[in-house]
């Protein structure tokens, strides 16, 4: 807690312990996440803010969304560094923060964010403005999963609700008080919305291109199962910095 506080004054107040700076602290002790109190988080070079109280951006989603960047920059890894726009579906977008890393990073991108709940999308709005990126370059749609979506994109992102409802007695209390259930649990022990989206996600894929999604770290075995079953033939699977099982590349 005493390193939460530092953290917290420096962040916030400049160290200094303001009548603000005691009320924030209240908070902190009543468990609320640090990121909220403070109002945003860095997530690969962007500033994502908070106020409308997304899904918090976790590190191991930072540090898929830094690979996917990396191999956009980079010759010879990725087909992508042609010279035409690369276009970008981020579903279950929540604050943005992986469609709007794409677009601060890559300059010639164009990405749709895809949610379905209202509070997100003013949350993807906002920080979009916040990050300086260019209104011609982007649209924010609300929808049911691909419901309202048309064409090909040659990168999707997808990283959905998959904890399972069976598992809440795992999730941290801070978590469970003041994140957004809905980005969190899932039925079907967590694999509703990534089966949904499987299901679909190739129809909307262009030829040679890539889908990258997140997943439990216990969820590896069933996600190759749905890959097969939707006849993915191209995928494979990767660890998070904590050498957990966390996001899988799929190739059309």
């Amino acid at each position: 807690m005493r390193q939460a506080v530092v953290w917290l004054l420096n962040e916030k107040y400049g160290g200094q312990l303001t009548d603000k700076a005691k009320r924030d602290i209240t908070r902190l002790q009543k468990g609320e996440p640090i990121d909220y109190i403070i109002g945003h988080k860095n997530f690969c070079d962007c500033k994502i803010d908070l106020r409308y109280k997304p899904l918090i951006p976790r590190d191991e989603t930072e540090y898929w969304v830094q690979k996917v960047v990396e191999d956009l920059q980079s010759p010879g890894v990725c087909k992508f560094t042609d010279p035409r726009t690369l276009y970008c579906l981020d579903m279950f977008a929540g604050s943005g923060c992986c469609g709007i890393a794409v677009l601060k990073n890559i300059p010639k991108s164009h990405c749709d964010f895809v949610d379905i709940e209202d509070n997100c999308l003013k949350q993807i709005r906002f920080n979009l403005k916040l990050n300086g990126i260019d209104k011609a370059r982007y649209r924010i749609i609300k929808s049911n999963i691909f419901e309202k979506i048309n064409g090909l994109y040659d990168l999707i992102l997808a990283n959905p609700p998959y904890i399972g409802l069976g598992e809440k007695n795992k999730v941290q209390k801070s978590v469970l008080n003041f994140e957004p259930k809905k980005a969190l649990f899932a039925k079907n022990k967590g694999l509703y919305f990534i089966e949904k989206f499987l299901k679909q996600a190739k129809n909307y894929l262009a030829p040679e291109r890539v889908i990258y999604l997140e997943f439990g770290y216990n969820q590896k075995k069933e996600v190759a199962k749905l890959l097969k079953k939707f006849n993915y033939s191209n995928f494979k699977f990767h660890k998070d910095q904590f050498n957990k099982w966390r996001f899988v590349k799929i190739r059309a």
